[in-house]
């Protein structure tokens, strides 16, 4: 099942103003929102280096990744999409 993975900390100032749109975004869309710093293994095992990060996964497989202050609503949905 496709889903998408959304790289967060509270101390991120570009993370803090994505957030919200997330949130608003997870009543249609399966996002699983991780802070990084309480879920560092998970944030390794997708070779988390920058944040914000959005990593869209079909199962177990990347599918697409979004990287940086320029994340969009639009451009999250577009890749969950493709």
């Amino acid at each position: 099942m496709k889903k998408i993975l959304y790289f967060t900390a509270k101390w991120c100032q570009p993370c803090l103003r994505l957030k919200p749109k997330m949130i608003t975004l997870s009543e249609s869309l399966p996002i699983q929102i991780i802070d990084v710093d309480s879920n560092a293994a998970l944030a390794s095992k997708y070779n988390i280096r920058n944040i914000p990060a959005v990593v869209i996964v079909n199962g177990e497989t990347e599918a697409s990744r979004l990287i940086g202050n320029n994340i969009t609503p639009e451009s999250v949905i577009s890749e969950f999409n493709k």
